[in-house]
């Protein structure tokens, strides 16, 4: 009698296992995840099938903490500032780095120039969703010509693997990591299972060859990385693009970075040539930029290690359905919910029969609460009709008492509001910083900060 197949559900966004089908994910609590996976019957050898052999080298010793030799490798740079400045300072031999963005954002396109700037390197390109004249195409179009780059079509993960091997390149990309498998598994590609095992394969292969592996991967729709949450933990670095399709601005991210810092962001810009590098991102952000407007507001984000003045767009309308809407692109739907309930609540200023919508120009999304003055400033402007009539910057977070609280590295954000040529910043109280070209007017309550700007209808005033 023929035995029974045995088969476990495995949720494709977090990688939890049960035995049955749920309707429900017990780790990430998200509804119809679990795929059913079937379970491979055993064959007497219980050996993993992510571990790669050691080619005949002796197995690593625990070693003492003085035993182990200090790796002095530098950094190799790509020779563009806005990529290296992402990774870190340069990317790093023998790590492993995951990048993600919506389709048709440029991450292909960005993995190609990526090879073309490392002409010391040699680059192996895999790829599973393209043919090699249609990457041979792309190359044409950028006008990269890498001599050091070898394509190669495989979806089989060993093979993939082996030809690494022989051929030993410094760079090896993964286009993309959801097409690639192992034959070993009776799963399809992309599932749970087959992005877990072939990503640790693909680590082992990073450190025991010192290759640099650079794997592109999938977004879901809400715009996070497609497969299990274990992949990001695996990588050494996670970097995502974002960007509108329709806007020529490209932003890459660093998510997590073993060798710099996270949240560190780079600013590109899509034309026929490809991506080019923007050196100055805060006059690209703020080149529409008109005081004279209501609900314009300028504010100063701290992007990793860099700060960037943008601007934010808010219009207020009465509404002309039961239930006023609340539209935000760039900036937390809840927070701003937030905003407008503090501002009605002690302010005084009314929003319940009015639809808002807010936009963050350039396509940025903005999660730093150091612009939530500059958001309640920009709702205001617009609701009121009335215009700062200056270059105005405004840094500061609103607590719910309307209390504008302290944020960091404060003379960082001022010196780019300085350099853009800004001539008045509003910060919160406890500012003791003098020597400035820049007007610094330190308040400590919202209203405070309104009527000193202009924007409560009463006409700007002088900081006492």
């Amino acid at each position: 009698m023929p035995r029974k197949k045995r088969t476990r559900y495995v949720c494709n966004h977090c990688g939890w296992e049960s035995s049955q089908w749920l309707g429900v994910c017990g780790s990430c609590s998200r509804w119809n995840t679990l795929d059913e996976v079937p379970v491979p019957e055993a064959d007497g050898q219980k050996v993993h099938k992510s571990r790669l052999r050691p080619d005949g080298r002796e197995a690593l010793k625990p070693m003492s903490l003085d035993e182990i030799p200090v790796s002095e490798a530098d950094r190799i740079t790509t020779g563009m500032g806005e990529l290296d400045r992402v990774l870190g300072g340069g990317m790093m031999p023998g790590s492993f780095v995951l990048l993600g963005g919506d389709p048709g954002i440029g991450k292909s396109t960005l993995a190609l120039q990526w090879v073309s700037l490392l002409a010391g390197e040699k680059a192996l390109y895999v790829s599973g969703e393209e043919s090699l004249a249609q990457i041979r195409q792309r190359a044409q179009r950028l006008g990269v010509h890498p001599a050091h780059l070898h394509l190669y079509t495989e979806t089989e993960i060993m093979q993939i693997v082996e030809t690494a091997r022989k051929e030993k390149p410094g760079l090896l990309i993964i286009d993309s990591i959801q097409t690639v498998y192992h034959s070993a598994l009776q799963s399809m590609p992309g599932t749970t299972a087959q992005i877990r095992e072939c990503a640790a394969l693909l680590m082992q292969l990073a450190k025991q060859e010192n290759i640099t592996v650079i794997a592109i991967g999938h977004v879901t729709k809400e715009g996070d990385l497609a497969g299990p949450r274990i992949l990001e933990h695996m990588v050494d670095t996670v970097l995502q693009f974002e960007g509108d399709k329709q806007s020529h601005h490209r932003i890459l991210r660093t998510l997590k970075n073993r060798f710099g810092p996270a949240q560190e962001v780079g600013i590109f810009e899509m034309d026929n040539g490809g991506l080019r590098e923007v050196a100055n991102p805060s006059e690209i952000f703020l080149s529409e930029f008109d005081p004279s407007v209501s609900g314009n507001a300028v504010v100063c984000s701290l992007e990793g290690t860099r700060p960037l003045l943008i601007e934010i767009q808010a219009l207020v309308t009465p509404t002309s359905y039961g239930m006023p809407q609340r539209t935000a692109s760039g900036f937390d739907h809840r927070r701003l919910s937030l905003l407008l309930a503090v501002l009605e609540k002690r302010c005084g200023w009314q929003f319940g029969q009015h639809d808002v919508f807010l936009n963050v120009a350039g396509g940025l999304k903005l999660s730093e609460t150091a612009c939530d003055l500059g958001v309640a400033s920009a709702l205001v402007s617009s609701l009121s009709g009335n215009a700062a009539g200056e270059p105005l910057v405004m840094i500061g977070e609103v607590g719910l008492g309307a209390e504008i609280r302290r944020v960091v590295q404060l003379e960082r954000r001022l010196d780019e509001a300085e350099a853009m040529g800004f001539r008045h910043a509003i910060v919160p109280s406890g500012y003791r910083g003098d020597g400035r070209k820049l007007k610094v007017s330190a308040v400590a309550r919202v209203k405070d900060a309104l009527r000193i700007s202009g924007l409560d209808g009463q006409g700007p005033v002088a900081n006492n």
